[in-house]
């Protein structure tokens, strides 16, 4: 295939230089890390194929953004919804916990910084795409109909012009500011203004402690770094629990399994993450579970356990620890 196609002189390299943030975007959209890398391959490969139809009238990444957004909305015709344990029903309790789980594609999956966020730039945008990755948001984010979903993300978090988004969407101003209304208001319903933050980088020590308590299984100083509402939840099982005295009965109780566990830092939605490696019973520790934190402030809010050792190789971390 040539670098370059008729008077365009566009390579494809011109495409890929996109692709980190077209995953960002489509990964917002989806839910899924899986399938947003999936979505912006097709959107390059598609791109490439019909280079000789681009005139110039928008920019290539406006045309790019056009060809992954139907993409996007192509693969949303399902109507399935991911979610979160929290987003299907009340929480549950370690006593009468009752460990179901649902398909891979029930739930929103989390996704490596590296994967969607820019390297260096300016520090305040940076964290505000982090914000625009967190868990929380990506989850309320699946409430919204497919296309007031796309006008909320070029709109708010991308900081797209409203005539911008009108042609990307074929279709007119008022229109992109009618959805984007009522995008805002349904995520306020959700009171997604009142989550947690990103973590920062002076919340290093708290971390460390986490750590420490975790591969000691001290319970007790562990739910001492949580809040007294802290959630935690376990994909792809269903049950999650809120509550310091349900999560330390939880890791006492069916959870004592991840006693002697190893922790391996990495960072996942904006936030702090650890792969999780329990004891294996040939030697060494084994891949077990993604952890997500959640923090705010100088306490641990959330805790999201994503139970696949499939997580571990999208993270680059060690499929086994000596």
């Amino acid at each position: 295939m040539a670098d370059t196609l008729g008077s365009t002189s566009i390579r494809l390299d011109d495409l890929e230089q996109h692709r980190r943030e077209l995953t960002g975007y489509c990964y917002r959209m989806l839910g899924s890390s899986s399938e947003a890398e999936d979505a912006a391959q097709e959107a390059i490969v598609k791109a490439w194929k019909a280079i000789d139809g681009y005139e110039g009238r928008a920019t290539l990444r406006s045309w790019l953004y056009r060809i992954a957004t139907n993409v996007c909305l192509d693969m949303l015709r399902s109507g399935q919804r991911r979610a979160r344990p929290m987003d299907l029903g009340p929480s549950s309790t370690t006593a009468g916990a009752v460990l179901s789980t649902s398909p891979e594609n029930a739930w929103v999956e989390p996704i490596p910084d590296g994967r969607v966020l820019p390297e260096g730039g300016d520090p305040a945008a940076l964290a505000a795409q982090r914000d625009a990755i967190r868990l929380a948001f990506v989850a309320a984010l699946q409430h919204l109909p497919a296309k007031q979903r796309a006008v909320l993300i070029l709109r708010e978090v991308l900081n797209w012009p409203a005539a911008e988004v009108a042609q990307l969407l074929e279709t007119s101003v008022p229109s992109v500011n009618s959805a984007l209304q009522r995008a805002r208001a349904t995520m306020t319903a959700r009171d997604i203004a009142a989550t947690t933050r990103p973590v920062a980088p002076d919340q290093k020590e708290l971390l460390e402690r986490y750590v420490t308590a975790f591969e000691r299984y001290d319970i007790s100083s562990l739910v001492a770094l949580l809040r007294d509402d802290v959630v935690m939840s376990m994909p792809p099982y269903d049950l999650w629990l809120k509550g310091r005295d349900e999560v330390a009965a939880w890791h006492l109780g069916p959870g004592i399994a991840c006693k002697g566990s190893r922790m391996v830092p990495t960072w996942a939605n904006g936030s702090a993450a650890f792969g999780q490696y329990r004891v294996d019973p040939a030697g060494g520790w084994a891949p077990w579970a993604l952890q997500v934190l959640e923090i705010d402030g100088d306490q641990i809010v959330g805790l999201n356990a994503f139970v696949d050792p499939r997580h571990f190789a999208v993270f680059g971390l060690p499929a086994h620890l000596d």
